[in-house]
């Protein structure tokens, strides 16, 4: 799109969210959120066509003064938090129940592909996660702690390095999208693999249900939170790929404002997740039984969440 038909298909708005700036127009904070979503879309669609351009420079400076207005606002109320948990995040997932549903199939196909792999070549693993890191996890097999890794390093820096990475995986799974979903599908396509590889792996060495019971303590947390992170791309990407009746650009905006919804959802399960393999999952010395239940619970609140919730919710305000 021309840079001059950008501007004239979005100069009112962008007039209106100036306004409220200056004048305090906008009094919901449904349309305060909504337009604080509609600048930083329009402003990253710039960054990307027209970097260096008037237009640019402009959409930064307002996103940032509406940044600063709405955070030196009064306090958000805690019904509206209430309400983005309890409402607006199970709406979004209803809505992209189709999505979740192949990121989750997709992401399985290749679990099964690594795994097969595994089984007909037993290095394969070597390929997938690299040499040193297999290598360090058969010796620490052979000295009778074959998830040592998760012990190896102090609570804290372990907390913010795995945090952080896992937030720039999931978020580099949902911007990926952008390219009709492929990149997205190929970033879930490296992690099955890799999941499917190195889970095999431990089984084949004879630990595998000690692996299990460590691994997936944070791990039931921490593979949903990559594949709701997949249905957040794939709805990105659905919006360049199927614009329906709204117009291409107009699609995107609106499937983006899904998926940064979705990735709402994600960054809290990904910091519990990594909280978890920092804090906890180095105790193996904990009772089967009470890992059993860690992970079974994890996996309950997931499905219960996101998957079920949405439905319940969708069913009592149908016409809302």
């Amino acid at each position: 799109m021309k840079e001059k038909d950008f501007v004239r298909l979005n100069t009112a708005k962008w007039h209106r969210i100036s306004m409220f700036v200056s004048n305090n127009v906008l009094s919901r904070d449904d349309d305060i959120a909504e337009a604080y979503l509609d600048l930083t879309s329009d402003l990253s669609f710039a960054q990307t066509h027209y970097p260096d351009s008037i237009t640019t420079k402009k959409l930064n400076e307002l996103a940032f003064q509406l940044h600063n207005k709405i955070y030196r606002k009064e306090p958000m109320r805690w019904n509206r938090v209430w309400k983005v948990w309890t409402e607006d995040l199970p709406r979004v997932m209803y809505e992209c129940r189709k999505s979740l549903l192949f990121s989750f199939v997709v992401f399985m196909l290749f679990t099964l592909i690594g795994v097969f792999s595994q089984l007909q070549d037993r290095d394969y693993a070597r390929d997938v996660i690299g040499d040193s890191y297999v290598e360090m996890t058969i010796e620490n097999i052979r000295e009778g702690k074959p998830t040592h890794v998760y012990s190896s390093s102090p609570e804290v820096s372990s907390f913010l390095q795995i945090t952080f990475n896992n937030l720039m995986v999931d978020f580099k799974t949902f911007v990926a999208g952008i390219f009709t979903s492929l990149g997205t599908i190929i970033i879930l396509f490296f992690n099955g693999i890799m999941l499917g590889s190195f889970q095999t792996f431990f089984f084949q060495y004879g630990v595998g249900w000690e692996s299990v019971l460590a691994i997936w303590q944070h791990g039931a947390l921490e593979i949903p939170a990559c594949i709701i992170s997949g249905a957040a791309g794939i709805t990105l990407g659905h919006g360049w790929l199927f614009p329906k009746t709204y117009s291409r650009l107009e699609a995107f905006k609106r499937s983006a404002k899904q998926g940064l919804k979705i990735m709402l959802g994600v960054v809290p399960i990904t910091i519990l997740a990594g909280f978890i393999e920092s804090f906890i999952t180095r105790h193996t010395e904990l009772p089967t039984t009470l890992r059993t239940t860690t992970i079974f619970l994890e996996f309950s609140f997931v499905i219960l969440y996101f998957v079920i919730y949405p439905r319940k919710f969708r069913k009592e305000n149908r016409h809302v």
